[in-house]
């Protein structure tokens, strides 16, 4: 199974503090492990929302929205995505992670869909596009 793990951003985040040489050693570490364990595809820390637009969709409407957003609780820092078997496995790797913020953290985890859990109506023209376009992108992720 996939899962999206979300490392919710914190007041120093959004400020655009960045981590000292302890965190980025102790991280640096810990997805060194995740990737000898097979369990991370991908990850990387995202910049504050600042930097970020938004677009919101209104029917055939597109509206852009300059950073930064509100609500600090609800915002994102980074993520990873990992390979594991179960949920059980993703909270026990999660567990070992150094705190993400010197402040309180959260951080979720979020399984990703299947081509399965789209039952029927995913049919195999839509698989096969799929598998084509995930192929695809793995080679722009080379370049």
């Amino acid at each position: 199974m996939k899962v999206m793990v979300i490392v919710k951003a914190s007041k120093s985040s959004e400020a655009g503090e960045m981590p000292g040489t302890e965190l980025l050693t102790a991280m640096g570490n810990y997805n060194e492990e995740l990737v000898k364990a097979g369990v991370m595809l991908a990850g990387e820390g995202l910049q504050p929302t600042s930097k970020g637009k938004r677009v919101r969709f209104e029917g055939a409407d597109r509206t852009v929205i300059d950073g930064p957003f509100t609500e600090t609780k609800e915002l994102i820092a980074g993520y990873w995505l990992w390979k594991v078997k179960d949920m059980d496995e993703a909270v026990a790797w999660l567990k070992r992670c150094p705190n993400p913020h010197q402040d309180v953290t959260e951080v979720e985890i979020r399984p990703v869909f299947e081509a399965d859990d789209f039952g029927a109506e995913f049919t195999p023209e839509l698989r096969a596009q799929e598998e084509r376009l995930l192929a695809e992108a793995a080679k722009n992720n080379q370049k």
